[in-house]
């Protein structure tokens, strides 16, 4: 039995070896010594910043910070690492709490509500008039795309998460592409090299391929480096009061437009009260209104890959929830990032953190619920 596990343990550390040999697969070196994503790892990897302009701070409201957490409620916050929680009401700081040694000034990677922030950025490009129609083929940015079934896949339908890539969103294996990505030195070279699985259009299927396209197209039309376009069109405009940095996959390499934009509570604040006052900023309409209408609104021609209904949940890049007569919009990522955007309560709620609740209702993480309940109790209050 000894020799078997002996002779086992050896093939699986030849296979590595091997494995390794292979230039492109060095990535798992940094995936066994890192192992799970982390809220702080901008610190492993090159960044891009995204410069910021002249700070425009938030108003402050009179009620700021007058409700106290339940003994409940800081329990639950405590059970998934929560090390931040905003709540803006009516453009003003109505309650802000920091823990586990974080503040208002300290960095946290988004992961995928990088996702939203490449949605906007598509949103900036059509203000720009660099992206004609969302209807327009891949392949009018990407020559990449120009044959095959690949050409059939059109920047809606990247928006949507439906191109139909051939893309495993897995989180747990050390040789997924997903990990590939985020680990891995050349995130281009991955994403032109896919291949289709099938007609696009017609499932919403979660991949991480599709976000990475929309910003190789903005860096194609744009001729600007993703996190420099970011710069321009969001960060000095909502006047953040610190520059955000994006990871790449190598020093002067690739944004990884899927995960890694990293910021604070409070300026990834300043994305949802983008979204609430319907892409409008100091009086300047930063993208079309339309846009973020449909940007923010499900696309129910499609269907639900995991839920194995019509699609009720996912717009372009934005999630979509009804909860207790509110219709929210939200961006999500994997270790429990949020933003909340609820208009009918012209209010915003950022969670920051390192865990979630795997746990889903009808596709969402259960803790969504649980934070959207927290800050309707201090907006009532």
């Amino acid at each position: 039995m000894k020799k078997a596990l002996k002779i086992f343990g050896l093939a699986i550390l030849l296979g590595l070896i091997v494995c390794l040999a292979i230039p492109r697969n060095h990535y798992i070196v940094r995936a066994l010594i890192h192992q799970l994503p982390n809220i702080d790892d901008y610190k492993i990897f090159e960044n891009r910043v995204i410069s910021k302009g002249d700070a425009q701070k938030w108003r402050v409201s009179e009620k700021y910070n007058n409700y106290h957490f339940s003994q409940e409620q800081f329990a639950y916050f405590d059970s998934y690492k929560t090390v931040a929680y905003l709540v803006v009401k009516d453009t003003m700081l109505l309650s802000e709490t920091y823990f586990g040694g974080y503040d208002k000034d300290s960095y946290s990677n988004s992961f995928s509500m990088s996702k939203s922030v490449v949605s906007l950025l598509i949103g900036c490009a059509i203000q720009d008039g660099y992206i004609k129609d969302i209807n327009q083929p891949l392949s009018d940015f990407i020559s990449e795309y120009k044959k095959g079934e690949r050409s059939k896949i059109t920047i809606r339908n990247l928006l949507s998460m439906s191109s139909n890539l051939s893309w495993d969103e897995s989180y747990s294996s050390l040789f997924s592409i997903t990990t590939q990505a985020y680990y891995g030195n050349d995130v281009k070279r991955i994403v032109l090299n896919l291949h289709s699985l099938g007609e696009p259009g017609k499932y919403f299927d979660y991949r991480g391929s599709d976000p990475q396209l929309l910003a190789l197209a903005i860096e194609a039309v744009s001729g600007k480096k993703l996190s420099e376009y970011a710069s321009e069109k969001l960060w000095i405009p909502l006047g953040a009061e610190h520059n955000a940095l994006w990871n790449l996959d190598r020093k002067d390499g690739t944004e990884k437009a899927s995960c890694c934009f990293n910021s604070n509570a409070r300026d990834f604040a300043r994305l949802g009260q983008l979204v609430l006052n319907k892409g409008r900023w100091k009086g300047v309409q930063l993208l079309p209104e339309w846009y973020l209408s449909e940007a923010t609104s499900p696309v129910t021609e499609l269907i639900d890959k995991e839920l194995n209904k019509p699609n009720q949940r996912y717009g372009y890049q934005w999630w979509h929830l009804n909860y207790k007569n509110y219709s929210i919009k939200y961006a999500r990522g994997i270790l429990g990032q949020y933003i909340f955007v609820i208009p009918e309560l012209n209010a915003v709620i950022v969670r920051l953190g390192h865990k979630r609740n795997d746990v889903k209702i009808d596709g969402h993480p259960e803790d969504v619920y649980r934070y959207l309940d927290f800050g309707f109790d201090i907006i009532n209050q």
